[in-house]
């Protein structure tokens, strides 16, 4: 049975990894302006020049039903089956827009993956995983289902003024962490973001704190792949992420750089560690 594994492209991948994992991925839009592109053909770069130049964010467009029908359709030509992630369901509408075009076709299933960035991308690898097994579309989705709640998604973030401008803080906070260099810690839990620890100091410095927290918060690792995400993160915040992962053993390491869905929420020099936190089951 041919089963194809599907992810939007908030799952940060690069195209080696898309290659590698045989992931097929449909594109968000951005709108910068009146400019529109889809989420991968232009440079992030030019998504914190919009942002800084014009002091206003680049709108992301979910995938809306009709796209989601015509694309499914299309998998399905080459497939018996497809297991679709999408972003978690509580940040945009695409998640709901991909399981109602799925109602009105056979054999394709959708899973919210209440998280984003690389956090999807390891829940579609452990699918791809057991598709290659040999397991059957309805118990992949259980099983991939059941390992939702461990996946351990956060980041580090340099600067609050992209978050200010989606509305995802207020001014006095903006204000705040200006003044003191609080480097907030964003962490994704039941499909939601929320501010969970404040760091301070350099970046290169704040990574390294911030890794080795959240390692020994979350310290029951599944060690098989972990990953290091990052919006154009300068080459030291990288190399401290990769120096402080590689004392825990983990068995993969895969670098990647965030998108323009994820990135324009950010801003430049967020970096961020995902893995799953249940290697104890």
């Amino acid at each position: 049975m041919k089963i194809t594994v599907s992810l939007d492209s908030a799952c940060d991948l690069t195209a080696e990894l898309i290659e590698k994992y045989r992931f097929s991925i449909i594109p968000f839009g951005v709108n910068m302006g009146d400019r529109f592109f889809h989420d991968g053909e232009v440079p992030v770069t030019e998504i914190f020049e919009y942002a800084d130049n014009n002091k206003t964010l680049p709108k992301t467009n979910a995938i809306n039903e009709e796209e989601f029908s015509e694309y499914f359709k299309g998998l399905l030509k080459t497939s018996d089956a497809v297991i679709h992630f999408d972003i978690s369901g509580d940040m945009s509408s695409a998640c709901n827009n991909a399981i109602n075009a799925a109602k009105k076709l056979k054999n394709v299933y959708v899973i919210d993956s209440r998280t984003l960035s690389t956090g999807i991308a390891l829940e579609a690898i452990y699918a791809r995983k057991l598709a290659d097994e040999g397991v059957a579309p309805e118990e992949i989705v259980k099983k991939v289902e059941a390992r939702i709640p461990f996946v351990q998604v956060s980041f580090v973030i340099e600067r609050l003024d992209y978050l200010y401008k989606g509305g995802r803080c207020s001014s006095l906070a903006l204000l705040g962490a200006n003044l003191l260099k609080i480097r907030p810690e964003i962490e994704v839990r039941e499909g939601t973001m929320s501010s969970t620890n404040k760091f301070r100091g350099r970046m290169t410095d704040v990574v390294t704190k911030y890794c080795r927290t959240v390692l020994e918060k979350y310290n029951t690792p599944d060690k098989s792949i972990i990953f290091i995400t990052h919006s154009e993160a300068e080459p030291e915040m990288v190399e401290a992420a990769k120096a402080v992962v590689s004392e825990y053993g983990f068995e993969t390491v895969y670098e990647t750089k965030a998108g323009c869905t994820v990135s324009s929420h950010c801003g430049k020099n967020t970096l961020g560690i995902l893995y799953f936190n249940d290697g104890d089951k």
